[in-house]
């Protein structure tokens, strides 16, 4: 590892555990809530321990001034809700456009399973070979997700991890499998540090016992987007996270350092 890549994975983590929010939406969804003011967004989850925001590289502008010294992600493909499929993830950048928008880091997302696959893995291969070039870490998003596969299930999870550790990325992202000891599994199949996708929003305390579970299961931690920034208080379930993924924090104790009372 050169100095440079390792100085900017520091960047994005804290003691090399995650806590990412990536706010990337934009593209996919339009201007969703939590998006609109993005920057007291970034700021609430910034404040609240996030390690690093994630957005595409054409608002940069709005992130570095509100960002409380985090890292910086810049990702480099996407599609929308709207389009003909979701799925097909397009290219939107290069690794060199992404030091020009002051990336600590970029990221980019691929279907392991779908009819893109072949197209997706050739797109992460030049990037992390451009990305390596640059000492730029690279962030695969790596999804088990495609027809007939069970975005959920371990191997699948695995299988997708390990293709981003052969593609030469440096951090990986991907589904839960449910719990923890599943997911040991999913963890087992790569050296690379593995986080794991917010899914779909859940209460306070079903967010924080998933990132508990991801955890107890040997994930390096979380990038969560819509159960962080679309939540009634960014700063306070970022620093409930932060805890679990920083402090080793119980379910409770972590609900109590966000601010939340239990129901």
């Amino acid at each position: 590892m050169t100095a440079g890549l390792s100085a900017r994975l520091d960047r994005i983590s804290t003691n090399d555990r995650y806590l990412i929010v990536p706010m990337d939406h934009g593209i996919t969804m339009g201007a969703v809530e939590g998006l609109v003011d993005i920057e007291s967004t970034i700021d609430g989850v910034t404040s609240g321990g996030a390690d690093a925001v994630l957005t595409q590289r054409g608002i940069a502008e709005r992130v570095h001034s509100n960002k409380n010294d985090a890292g910086y992600i810049v990702h480099l493909n996407g599609s929308t809700t709207i389009g003909p499929d979701e799925s097909d993830k397009r290219v939107t950048g290069t690794a060199a456009d992404a030091v020009r928008a002051g990336a600590d880091a970029v990221s980019f997302h691929i279907n392991v399973g779908s009819e893109y696959e072949p197209n997706q893995i050739e797109d992460l291969a030049e990037l992390t070979a451009d990305a390596e070039r640059l000492g730029l870490p690279v962030l695969a998003m790596a999804y088990a997700r495609g027809p007939g596969v069970d975005e959920s299930d371990p191997e699948a999870l695995g299988h997708a991890v390990r293709l981003a550790e052969e593609l030469g990325a440096d951090v990986v992202k991907t589904g839960y499998s449910g719990d923890g000891d599943s997911f040991a599994r999913v963890t087992e199949s790569t050296r690379l540090p593995v986080v794991i996708a917010g899914g779909s929003k859940g209460t306070d305390r079903e967010t924080v016992e998933m990132v508990r579970g991801a955890m107890d299961g040997a994930a390096a931690g979380v990038s969560m987007g819509r159960s962080i920034f679309q939540h009634d208080d960014p700063e306070g379930i970022a620093r409930a996270v932060s805890a679990v993924v920083h402090d080793d924090a119980g379910v409770d104790e972590a609900l109590r350092a966000g601010g939340f009372v239990e129901a």
